[in-house]
């Protein structure tokens, strides 16, 4: 069990601490992510910033991820998530998760774009992985952008996940693989929802950080 978020992203920098440097540069997918990768940054010494990717909800059930969206527009899709459903249907869905990019872009990062991921080793780091279909999209925006290496790191994930991540990312590290996975809070003593404004409170204390060095 992990205290909170802070305890579990001190337990997974540690880990990370070959990617120490200004070669790296994590990218936390909000709004959990933003606190996590926040503290693997400090530790790791790296650049940090957030990532914005949306699960594509169901309409029958928001919920259930049809798939994902990066801010880019890479896409991923579930397997036969998309039975039933008509293209102009998921047109519809990725058009509304769009705007709420946007959306997130000026309120989490006042609109400013993301650093230049080229040749750059990517952390891509969350609070936890469920069915990961944001992380998926956001390993795709990262190799659209050249990145040279991409290692998913997370507190929690289910095992099959995991061995899905394998299959795209470059690497990945997770802590814990429960045997019954029923959802990220469990591994967690204190979990809450963060919200755009405790989101966007990371990066800037990270900036504050960044003026005070």
């Amino acid at each position: 069990m992990f205290q909170d978020r802070k305890d579990a992203a001190i337990q997974l920098a540690s880990r990370l601490e070959k990617y120490q440097g200004p070669e790296t540069i994590v990218l936390g997918i909000p709004r959990g992510g933003a606190e996590t990768a926040y503290y693997v940054a400090k530790h790791l010494g790296a650049p940090f910033s957030l990532l914005v990717s949306r699960k594509l909800g169901h309409p029958a059930n928001p919920e259930y991820a049809v798939g994902a969206i990066a801010e880019d527009g890479s896409t991923y899709f579930n397997e036969n998530a998309q039975a039933g459903l008509s293209h102009e249907t998921i047109n519809q869905i990725i058009e509304q998760q769009k705007k709420e990019i946007e959306r997130r872009i000026q309120i989490l990062r006042n609109g400013e774009p993301l650093p230049d991921l080229k040749g750059k080793t990517v952390l891509l780091v969350d609070d936890g992985i469920a069915t990961g279909s944001t992380v998926f999209a956001a390993i795709r925006m990262c190799r659209n952008k050249g990145a040279g290496k991409i290692v998913v790191a997370a507190p929690v994930s289910g095992r099959e996940r995991k061995s899905k991540l394998l299959q795209e990312a470059d690497e990945v590290l997770i802590l814990e693989t429960p045997d019954f996975y029923s959802g990220v809070s469990q591994v967690y003593i204190n979990f809450y929802n963060l919200t755009d404004e405790e989101a966007l409170a990371f990066m800037e204390k990270w900036k504050r950080d960044q003026q005070q060095k």
